[in-house]
């Protein structure tokens, strides 16, 4: 499949390449802050994950298609390794292509998961983004009341709401809510097989303190898989880290690339 994609800086030797990949229900607008401030020193692309933002629509979801995509990607870019920086969703993207092609990642920042199954919890979100009725909507902020109704978090709403465009007078949702709903068992487990070896290179997991999606209980699997992980926790922010807590995740985020370049 070919992603839609951000570019932020130019490729050259001396410049490195990163790749960024959002959560589940995100796109590549989440990452513009960072991925901008980064542009001064590295060569980024951000996609849009397939099902979301402005990347093609498809019944198949699942982690296997999500990495054949990214190596997809590279190949495009004529890149033959990359650092990867995945958050939840694509933090499994990303796990998962550094274990299936370790040669082709230079690096892995990891936020806010674990390689492990979670419980399926997004039973909340799909319904009430399906209570906004897109036909009647107005306005965006007409949306955002509906979600508030049942999603309190305004942080949470209005990552949602970076998804809803207007187009020929009509509101619609970038992301495929009817494919990621049939898929989501999938999108909360993560593939491991027996077959597989453990990722040789640097990995940073960053993690907020507030967040329960990486907890102690999770340490030893990731050090099974990722042997020269380190682990910081940013104080003080919960899943969306690197929005919540800007600084403290620039500062995690600069002190890896420093050691990892």
């Amino acid at each position: 499949m070919n992603l839609y994609y951000r570019e932020y800086g130019s490729y050259s030797e001396e410049r490195p390449s990163i790749v960024m990949l959002h959560g589940l229900f995100g796109s590549s607008v989440n990452w513009h802050t960072i991925a901008r401030g980064l542009s001064a020193d590295y060569h980024v692309i951000v996609p849009d994950l397939r099902n979301h933002g402005r990347s093609p629509h498809s019944d198949e979801m699942n982690y296997p298609v999500m990495v054949d995509d990214l190596e997809h990607l590279l190949e495009e870019h004529g890149l033959d390794s990359v650092l990867l920086i995945g958050h939840s969703m694509g933090g499994k993207v990303a796990m998962l292509f550094a274990l299936n092609h370790p040669h082709r990642v230079t690096g892995l920042v990891v936020v806010d998961i674990a390689p492990v199954s979670y419980l399926h919890r997004f039973d909340t979100i799909f319904e009430t983004l399906h209570e906004v009725n897109l036909d009647s909507l107005s306005r965006r902020s007409e949306a955002d009341n509906v979600l508030a109704r049942r999603l309190e978090p305004h942080g949470l709403r209005q990552y949602l709401l970076q998804s809803l465009f207007k187009e020929d007078g009509r509101w619609q949702w970038r992301m495929n809510l009817d494919a990621l709903y049939h898929a989501i068992d999938d999108i909360t487990a993560f593939p491991v097989s027996s077959a597989l070896t453990a990722y040789p290179g640097s990995t940073l997991f960053i993690y907020g303190s507030e967040s329960d999606y990486l907890t102690k209980q999770h340490y030893k699997r990731i050090m099974m898989l990722f042997p020269h992980a380190r682990l910081r926790t940013i104080s003080g922010a919960g899943h969306w880290v690197y929005s919540e807590q800007p600084e403290a995740f620039a500062s995690a985020l600069w002190g890896f690339l420093g050691g990892s370049s």
